[in-house]
């Protein structure tokens, strides 16, 4: 589930001042190496360009003065402009998150969110107070909500919403984003009546042979072509809060899945007011949005490596919870239905190749185990053409035949998933698909086994951007009471060593930046954290309690918690 935005904790540095070759010194400093080993430190030198010169072991003495002749094997470093004593602290990699939506994240802390709520008539409540608190307002918006959290059994309808509100339209997205609650004067707005068809990857959910109020997937468009857009001063609120947010839980760079041409403007404007922290690989949101942003290649790195526009993202099926993920056999909980393709197999063909022949590269959402394994035909056929580093990506890949795990370890592919979702799924997907058909779901040791590339991320915002969660999640396979004791499916459980890879080289590598940031080698961007404790020591529930005392990007320090 998404966190609040904290408030009162962040000191962030908005000038931009020039870099300083400095002395982080006295930590316990733990990152990995280029084949993703544990190697521990005492010390990091950055360079006046804001990169890491060089991690030291053992003590670092004063700078000695010019003149004076060292002793033999006597240490020496240039004169540095500024010297932190680290108190011992841990400092780790600034932490990477490979799967996220910047922009939603930042909408949903403008906007309605409904994440916490436990029953509908606690979210009945929390919308009839959010509509008193905004009188005047033409639409409601809002994200956040999820059945199974308030244990309804099914979806709500648009007569519940009406309880809440009735006199204007109100539009809610679920948690997932694969779904969207309207009430009825949302779906008079958009001029839904009872023979309203869902288009082709949609669909509408039907009571009495009316529409009910839920609209899946491609059946969302139907409502949000009515409802009003961001403008862009709401856009550049949202940004700012999201960046917030994320520094203060240890992101210092995220994977932007589905970045629009409005989203990509408003890290522009932010960038071009020295405003622009963290580091933005950024998908475009199809291939329409990659041309318009892009062009004819991806963007070269901007902004000291901030941003860029290296790929497209595109989305073959739905999600687990709302029955929208493309199985190979018929949903446990509801027979009949298999979910959606949302991309016929020809012009998923089509896009792929269209973003291939320029360069970018391609993430695709597969979550259910045939639409897995329809991505993985389309790019052991597209590997025949495009040659290269490809690095395939594909987003989730949360349920797979276990046959077809193999088939990951083939053609460079990228295994794009997110920790945090085996924790909050565990249950409903038992209930969807049934225990035995789950053999290859949420497969993260399956996946090294064969020796793909694990990226991990956070889906940020269906949950929380906190990694210290992912990696609690990614170790133990169990959700934050602890359950199921002992992890489900605890054979795919993976080590610290492997969690911390999956959040910060590997995610850097999973978006071409794996030069850049991403595991503080000499040469790469100085960017770090401070934490309260040794996570490498720690047990999973320790390390999920985990503060960030202080984050830096390119050594500058842009977050002190107070």
């Amino acid at each position: 589930m998404k966190i609040a935005l904290l408030a009162a904790t962040a000191i962030l540095a908005f000038a931009s001042p020039a870099f300083a070759k400095g002395l982080v010194d006295n930590v316990n400093g733990i990152t990995v190496d280029q084949t993703g080993k544990l190697i521990h430190f005492d010390a990091i030198l950055i360079d006046d360009e804001g990169k890491v010169e060089k991690l030291i072991q053992g003590k670092v003495e004063e700078p000695a003065p010019p003149r004076k002749k060292r002793k033999k094997g006597e240490q020496e470093f240039p004169a540095y402009s500024f010297r932190l004593d680290g108190k011992g602290r841990t400092l780790i990699p600034g932490l990477i998150d490979a799967h996220g939506h910047v922009m939603g994240l930042g909408l949903s802390l403008i906007t309605l969110d409904l994440s916490q709520t436990r029953s509908l008539a606690e979210a009945q409540a929390k919308i009839r107070a959010y509509a008193q608190d905004n009188s005047g307002r033409k639409w409601i918006i809002g994200t956040g909500w999820n059945q199974e959290s308030w244990g309804l059994g099914r979806f709500p309808t648009a007569a519940e919403l009406d309880a809440a509100v009735s006199d204007i339209p109100v539009w809610l997205e679920r948690v997932d984003g694969h779904a969207g609650w309207a009430n009825s004067a949302a779906m008079k707005a958009a001029g839904i009546s009872a023979t309203a068809k869902a288009p082709a990857g949609g669909r509408i959910e039907v009571t009495g042979g009316k529409p009910s109020g839920i609209f899946v997937d491609q059946a969302m468009s139907l409502i949000k072509k009515v409802v009003p857009p961001p403008a862009p001063k709401d856009r550049d609120i949202a940004f700012e809060k999201a960046q917030r947010l994320l520094l203060a839980t240890g992101i210092t760079g995220i994977a932007d899945m589905g970045t629009s041409i409005d989203d990509w403007q408003a890290f522009r404007r932010s960038a071009d007011r020295g405003a622009l922290r963290i580091r933005i690989m950024a998908y475009a949101a199809g291939v329409d949005q990659m041309v318009t942003i892009a062009g004819p290649a991806p963007t070269p790195w901007l902004y000291d490596d901030r941003l860029r526009l290296g790929g497209v993202k595109l989305v073959l099926d739905g999600a687990l919870g709302s029955r929208g993920a493309w199985l190979k056999a018929d949903y446990a909980d509801a027979p009949g239905q298999k979910g959606l393709s949302m991309i016929g197999t020809t012009q998923l063909r089509n896009w792929m190749s269209r973003a291939a022949m320029d360069d970018f590269q391609i993430a695709v959402h597969a979550i259910g185990d045939a639409a897995n394994g329809e991505l993985l035909d389309a790019i052991t056929e597209l590997s025949e053409t495009y040659k290269g580093d490809r690095r395939w990506r594909i987003e989730h890949a949360q349920v797979v035949d276990p046959a077809d795990l193999p088939r990951f370890g083939q053609n460079s592919i990228i295994a794009s998933m997110q920790p945090v979702h085996e924790a909050s799924d565990w249950k409903m997907a038992g209930a969807r698909m049934g225990e035995a058909r789950l053999k290859g779901a949420y497969a993260w040791k399956s996946m090294l086994d064969n020796r793909v590339p694990l990226a991990f991320g956070s889906d940020v915002p269906v949950e929380s951007p906190n990694p210290f969660a992912g990696i609690a999640v990614a170790m133990s396979r169990e959700d934050g009471s602890g359950q199921p004791v002992g992890g489900w499916m605890p054979e795919q459980r993976v080590s610290f060593q492997a969690a911390l890879d999956g959040f910060s080289r590997q995610a850097a590598y999973a978006g071409f930046a794996e030069q850049r940031f991403g595991n503080l080698a000499p040469g790469q961007r100085a960017d770090f954290l401070l934490i309260d404790r040794d996570v490498s020591l720690a047990q999973p529930a320790e390390i999920r309690a985990t503060q960030v005392l202080e984050t830096w990007i390119s050594g500058k320090r842009v977050y002190v918690k107070e």
